[in-house]
């Protein structure tokens, strides 16, 4: 168990230490990033609000005809 913790906490140090190397050699200023970032920050959150009505709609569907009664025709022959 102190290895898997070991390993996330350098999996954390190296994700930090590479997002400040790559923000200190980015090519555009910081607020020209900052400003890309939340631009596209906005279109994945409306991407993945889209794709989770669309999804949404289907199991409302899927949930409709589970809960509509079946029909079982039973006929009797002699």
């Amino acid at each position: 168990m102190k290895k898997f913790f070991s390993f996330m906490t350098g999996v954390l140090m190296g994700g930090l230490v590479g997002a400040t190397v790559a923000l200190l050699l980015a090519p555009f200023s910081g607020e020209t990033l900052r400003g890309q970032i939340r631009e596209r920050i906005g279109s994945l959150q409306d991407e993945l609000t889209e794709i989770a009505g669309t999804r949404r709609a289907e199991l409302e569907k899927q949930l409709a005809n589970l809960r509509q009664p079946k029909s079982t025709s039973v006929t009797l022959e002699d």
